[in-house]
């Protein structure tokens, strides 16, 4: 009896590690993500997103960091400081920065004399910084520094004589850019960067979505086979409003197909914005406005569930954007 009792016991402590390992392996990626809360930029696990301990508080009154983009490599945070208000947003005046994503190192790319928005890098292994700025005639062309670059030590990859916006890059060096070209149209592009604004263009085939409204804030998935983005009615930009959407994304055929909504559906005047992907494309970070205070929620793509991450309701939690993962 004691020897089958012995085995009874092994077989169930067998069974209790079985369970375990199952549960391990179907258990959330506990992935760290930046985000902003209150105007300061924090970084968390996705299991304790709070808000509660921003990694560095701006010196100036009324000034607050926007936006962070993670780097492929060396856990770098890009993102920009808002150092003058406006009521019109493009009227902003910004300096562009990274830091370390323990708070240290910070380190300004930009004088503080220009309107310079949503920060991402390149993938290709550079971890090079590119921005949008605004131009004096309104429309807004696009940046490109280095890590170690004095402050205005950067480069405009686009022509300053008509409007190009970043959204996210490739491995292989191209930018996916939203643009009013002026012998190709108005459209989304992979650009191959070059200096001076000798960047040269390819079309994507939107698959019929820019006919119906625009594309914003376009997220390449880090497999490079699917897009996250806020879908508007129309082609006048408008905040708020948008379906967050998620669709595939053909890199040789240059084609944008099956667009999914995943939030939003009924495109409800209420603030849907900025989804990104985690680092292994399984799902989808947003943030919704939908009460007076921003609320972070994860899609995952896998059960077409959607569940809240952020934690703190008090809060105004915007612009989530996970580990490694540029935008």
């Amino acid at each position: 009896m004691r020897t089958k009792g012995k085995q009874m016991t092994a077989l169930a402590a067998a069974v209790v590690s079985a369970i375990s390992i199952v549960t391990a392996e179907a258990a959330e990626p506990d992935y760290r993500f930046s985000y902003y809360a209150n105007g300061r930029i924090c970084v968390d696990k996705l299991s304790g997103i709070d808000g509660k301990d921003p990694i560095m508080v701006p010196p100036g009154k009324g000034w607050e960091d926007f936006k962070p983009s993670w780097s492929k490599t060396g856990d770098m945070l890009v993102f920009f400081r808002r150092v003058k208000d406006d009521p019109v947003v493009v009227k902003w005046k910004t300096i562009l920065c990274i830091v370390k994503a323990d708070g240290t190192g910070r380190q300004e790319l930009t004088d503080d004399k220009h309107t310079n928005f949503n920060p991402t890098w390149t993938r290709d292994g550079k971890n090079s910084p590119i921005w949008n700025r605004k131009h004096p005639k309104g429309h807004f062309i696009i940046m490109r520094s280095e890590i170690g670059n004095k402050p205005e030590q950067c480069v405009a990859l686009t022509d300053e004589s008509y409007h190009n916006w970043v959204h996210s890059s490739l491995t292989d060096g191209r930018i996916l850019v939203e643009c009013a070209h002026p012998a190709k149209g108005y459209g989304y592009y992979l650009m191959t960067p070059k200096a001076g604004g000798k960047s040269t263009y390819q079309r994507i085939d939107d698959g019929g979505l820019l006919a119906k409204g625009l594309m914003a804030r376009i997220s390449v998935s880090p497999d490079e086979k699917k897009i996250c983005f806020g879908h508007i009615l129309g082609h006048k930009f408008k905040e708020p409003g948008h379906a967050m959407t998620i669709a595939d994304f053909d890199v040789k055929k240059l084609k944008f197909s099956n667009p999914k909504v995943i939030a939003n559906k009924e495109y409800r005047p209420a603030w849907y914005a900025y989804p990104r992907w985690t680092k292994d494309g399984k799902a989808v970070i947003y943030h919704a406005n939908t009460t007076g205070k921003g609320r972070l929620f994860l899609y995952t793509l896998a059960d077409g569930s959607t569940k809240q991450v952020s934690t703190d309701d008090s809060i105004d939690f915007r612009y989530p954007h996970v580990e490694d993962t540029p935008k």
